[in-house]
């Protein structure tokens, strides 16, 4: 989407709202194009980037004050759009590394890691910039600035802030030829049990990850 169509003439590029709106709308447009699957070879260190620059973004929001929405009561943006297909898209594409494990809360005393899925991750995110772009492009600009803070402190930022070490985990693996310790059976519908998780099934090999994944040996995030 074009600036033209995203933005109204008046406004002025350098404002903050234009600048975070800006780099939402790229998160979005570049998760969909690759979740569509016409350029697997650079999937994963494209989210990578992705993810990184999101974030960079929410940690603009979450050092600014506090935003208050302009009326007492949200105004309605009508159904979320249904990220499914998007979520179903990115699963089938990163199957051999979608699920990891994570802690939710690293200043929880003793809290035990819990799996989680990059699919269902990204997709939830999205969900919640697409919340805010709906008052966005609806003129309601303090009202999109104040639920995209909200929903970074309440669940997105974390969420991606979970995705992006997961994500520079695959690679890290992969582009250092580390053996990547296999979670085998590990599924986000059940719970972790002990502390600890235990890891079963040996190694997966880095020609075994990269082949799947069709990610080049010693590519960089712009050739990949």
């Amino acid at each position: 989407m074009s600036d033209a169509t995203l933005h109204a003439t008046t406004q002025n590029p350098d404002d903050f709202a234009v600048q975070i709106a800006d780099q939402v709308e790229s998160f979005l447009v570049a998760v969909t194009e690759v979740a569509r699957g016409d350029q697997p070879d650079s999937a994963v260190p494209f989210l990578l980037l992705e993810v990184s620059q999101l974030l960079l973004a929410g940690g603009r929001l979450g050092a600014h004050e506090d935003i208050v929405p302009e009326e007492r009561y949200e105004t309605d943006t009508g159904p979320d759009p249904d990220a499914d297909q998007l979520r179903e898209n990115l699963a089938r594409l990163l199957e051999p590394v979608d699920v990891y494990s994570e802690v939710f809360d690293p200043y929880e005393p003793r809290t035990a890691p819990v799996p989680a899925r990059i699919s269902d991750d990204l997709a939830d995110v999205i969900t919640d910039l697409r919340h805010g772009m709906a008052h966005y492009r609806a003129g309601r600009t303090t009202e999109a600035l104040w639920w995209w803070q909200f929903s970074y402190f309440s669940n997105w930022g974390s969420t991606a802030s979970a995705t992006l070490r997961a994500l520079h985990s695959v690679l890290a693996h992969v582009r250092l030829n580390q053996p990547l310790e296999e979670l085998d059976g590990l599924d986000t519908d059940q719970g972790m049990g002990d502390e600890t998780l235990e890891f079963e099934a040996g190694q997966v090999m880095q020609q075994e990850l990269a082949t799947p994944l069709r990610l080049r040996e010693g590519a960089s995030v712009e050739g990949a």
